[in-house]
């Protein structure tokens, strides 16, 4: 089937199954996928990208996942964690230089309660009106409800595989089954639900990122973080090899097709390994841009893959530089 035979189908209110989406992962029909993909997103939202902030306010994580760098068994990095004034002051920056949501990012990093996070939430809400996405890993139910009483719009979970084994086989600390399970929870919960995962990793097929993309489709997510695995010097995986950024491509547009209204960034990773990929991913169903918000001190410590080093943080200037930047691009941000 054909990408525009696939999403006829789809608007007919076909259920697709892994054998649609496997030939869209080869490149015989790549140039009809992208134009589809990107036909797709401007019937939705136009040339707009939308600019969210990011900030990375703990680096300890208590899982072991083979590909991060800030897994617990990592004993070369240096941890910090951000004080939750200090998050509360550096959100309120990030609304003043104009983001109008911002996510916050750590570890699984015990020492961030319920009770902590909900103070957070609610500080932050007093004080201004940004939206918040929570990626703080997996919690109990009970905090996920909390988190949405206090005042969290969305979470972002990554299930980085719907592979089991190759799920197992990175997570010895926890189960695709759990993983999932906590997806469906903050859907219901009324979250705006994100998840998303990696290009790329060992053992990985064309059938597998078709279980990927049909796991999104179930859930179903409104917002699709997809990138390019890149190894970590300080993990078991650190010799393999990086993830195709045209298999990444390829992967955003298949979700455009599936997911027409959810929100699909331009991964950080994608940017990392290859700039002008990360451009074109705007071509082929993208239509969000993360910009980090976290001290630069702390930057160059959270590593869940390595990445160019920050030599400084100008809030207010590196958004007004990111605008330019898509505006020569021929988009609008937002």
């Amino acid at each position: 089937m054909r990408p525009a035979e696939l999403f006829d189908a789809l608007q007919k209110g076909y259920s697709p199954r892994e054998e649609d989406l496997v030939p869209l992962m080869s490149d015989e029909h790549e140039q009809e996928l992208f134009d589809l993909a990107h036909k797709i997103k401007l019937s939705r939202f136009g040339n707009e990208v939308r600019i969210r902030a990011i900030l990375e306010f703990s680096n300890f994580c208590r899982r072991q996942c083979r590909y991060c760098g800030l897994n617990s068994h990592n004993p070369k990095i240096g941890r910090y964690r951000m004080e939750p004034e200090a998050i509360v002051e550096q959100t309120l920056r990030a609304w003043e230089a104009g983001y109008k949501t911002i996510v916050l990012q750590s570890g699984e990093d015990p020492y961030f309660t319920a009770d902590t996070v909900c103070e957070i939430l609610r500080e932050i809400k007093r004080r201004c009106s940004i939206a918040v996405t929570l990626s703080l890993g997996e919690r109990d139910f009970e905090d996920y409800r909390q988190f949405k009483a206090c005042g969290a719009d969305r979470y972002l979970l990554k299930h980085e595989t719907a592979d089991e084994k190759i799920y197992s086989s990175l997570h010895p600390c926890g189960t695709l089954q759990n993983r999932v399970a906590c997806l469906r929870e903050l859907k219901r919960l009324g979250y705006e639900t994100g998840s998303g995962f990696m290009i790329g990793l060992p053992g990985q097929t064309a059938a597998t990122i078709a279980k990927d993309l049909l796991l999104l489709r179930s859930i179903p997510c409104d917002m699709a973080g997809i990138g390019p695995f890149i190894p970590h010097p300080q993990t078991e995986l650190k010799d393999r090899s990086p993830g195709s950024t045209r298999m990444t491509a390829r992967a955003v547009a298949a979700a455009r097709l599936l997911l027409p209204e959810a929100n699909l960034p331009a991964t950080t990773s994608l940017g990392v390994l290859n700039q002008a990929e990360n451009r074109h991913v705007f071509s082929c169903g993208a239509n969000v841009i993360m910009k980090k918000v976290t001290p630069p001190e702390f930057q160059q410590l959270y590593e869940i893959y390595p990445s160019p080093k920050a030599e400084k943080l100008d809030i207010p200037g590196d958004r007004r530089a990111l605008e330019e930047s898509l505006r020569t691009l021929g988009l609008d941000p937002v």
